[in-house]
């Protein structure tokens, strides 16, 4: 059994991975000379031969429990619909259209900050960031290349909007996690984090508006569209926003895409069939990262890495104020560690529980401040499945979407101002 403490060399591992996933792209200034996949593995044989009390077939047991943990799985469910539906609609020119539409409508300088209030609105709905990247990041490609605005810009916009309604739908699974491990009401988690998530979704929205304030179509005249062609994308946007799961809606996007690009007569059935196979194959290395980092990440679990983080960041407490920040660096730290904002909510939950009850904080509050912190965390990882997913798409570097991640950033910034100025005061239930 493992001392409280924990084990700090059991985060070798992921030391490992960052090293080689990161360092080689800083060391020869191509991020793509290391693939993730290799990075990944050398971690994961790293973490398999290390705490030789455990035997190797019983550290090959904790690899697979990791990598086929629920939620892991659930993801790469969604990774694969979202991949088919992105290539069906891209196959029926849904792309195209919807961009052009945008571009008769708007002119360039707002594109931008329309495509991050639809990313906002859609994940709210949706409850999953990972589902709205992989559904608008073909328009954000879209609307780079017919305008002088950065891909990774666009792509930034697509995760900043992601993050906001990953933070604050309820229901999504992040959320689901705080609310439950602080044993408190969505409503009221709801409340506390919404007057903190609202100066960062507004300043991200004037910051992208100042930004692509002189950009231009580099299409002149004309930009033609076909409305059936935009109906499979607002399709997805109405039922994301009455609440229907995101699993539902993305098999429907792609009946529905199917349906009009056959009516079009854009494919045939056949050729339908091989999109949908094509979107497959495209999140196939998604999927697998995903799979390996949550086996990566419970090796650690086991060897005690988690754990240590946990003790090396609570014991700092020493008033409420730095009991707030304690939860907040606490499950910051664990999502660097997983990559993943709801495992590290679910990890760091019931310390952050204990927390709150030594410094007399509200559990409403501890909820926010893990919501908060672990998708402003997420947000910014390159090697976090939202950053993976827009740079997968875009045929990106991942770090290079990292700086335009704008909400991510604000958010992080107001929940720190928010810890030092106790905002929001909460009456005594």
């Amino acid at each position: 059994m493992q001392n409280k403490q924990g084990n700090g060399w059991s985060l070798l591992p992921f030391g490992v991975f960052i090293l080689l996933f990161i360092g080689s792209g800083i060391l020869t200034g191509d991020f793509y000379q290391m693939p993730v996949l290799v990075a990944l593995f050398v971690a994961i044989l790293v973490a398999l031969f290390m705490n030789r009390r455990t035997d190797f077939q019983s550290k090959l047991q904790q690899l697979t429990e990791g990598g086929g943990h629920s939620n892991i799985i659930l993801m790469v469910i969604i990774f694969l619909l979202a991949g088919a539906f992105s290539t069906v609609a891209e196959g029926m020119k849904a792309v195209d259209s919807t961009v052009n539409l945008g571009l008769s409508i708007l002119p360039g300088n707002l594109l931008v900050v329309g495509l991050f209030i639809i990313a906002c609105f859609i994940s709210i709905s949706m409850g999953t960031s990972v589902g709205t990247i992989v559904a608008l990041a073909p328009i954000g490609m879209g609307i780079a290349d017919q305008t002088d605005v950065a891909v990774a810009l666009t792509m930034g916009a697509v995760v900043s909007g992601a993050m906001f309604g990953d933070n604050l739908s309820i229901i999504s699974d992040t959320t689901i996690a705080a609310v439950r491990t602080q044993g408190t009401e969505m409503k009221d988690k709801f409340r506390a984090n919404f007057f903190i998530v609202l100066p960062a979704a507004i300043g991200t929205a004037i910051i992208f508006g100042v930004l692509t304030a002189d950009a231009s179509t580099t299409l002149q005249g004309e930009h033609p569209f076909e409305l059936v062609k935009v109906l499979p994308y607002l399709g997805v946007l109405i039922f994301a926003l009455i609440g229907v799961n995101v699993i539902y809606v993305l098999m429907g996007g792609i009946g529905f895409a199917g349906i009009v690009g056959l009516m079009m007569g854009d494919f045939t059935l056949m050729e339908f069939v091989t999109l949908v196979g094509d979107g497959f194959s495209s999140m196939q290395e998604l999927a697998l990262v995903v799979i390996l980092l949550g086996g990566l990440v419970e090796l650690i679990r086991q060897n005690g890495g988690i754990e240590y983080l946990l003790h090396k960041i609570s014991r700092g407490a020493n008033s409420k104020r730095g009991g707030e920040f304690g939860i907040a660096g606490l499950v910051s730290a664990v999502n660097v560690s997983t990559a993943n904002n709801t495992i590290s909510i679910i990890t760091a939950g019931p310390l952050a529980k204990q927390i709150s009850a030594r410094f007399d904080i509200d559990a409403r509050r501890s909820a926010s401040i893990l919501d908060i912190f672990s998708s402003s965390v997420q947000g910014l990882l390159p090697y976090g499945a939202q950053i993976l997913s827009v740079a997968g798409v875009a045929s990106i570097s991942p770090v290079s979407v990292v700086p335009f991640c704008l909400y991510p950033i604000l958010l992080a910034l107001s929940g720190i101002i928010a810890i030092f100025i106790r905002f929001p005061k909460f009456t005594t239930r």
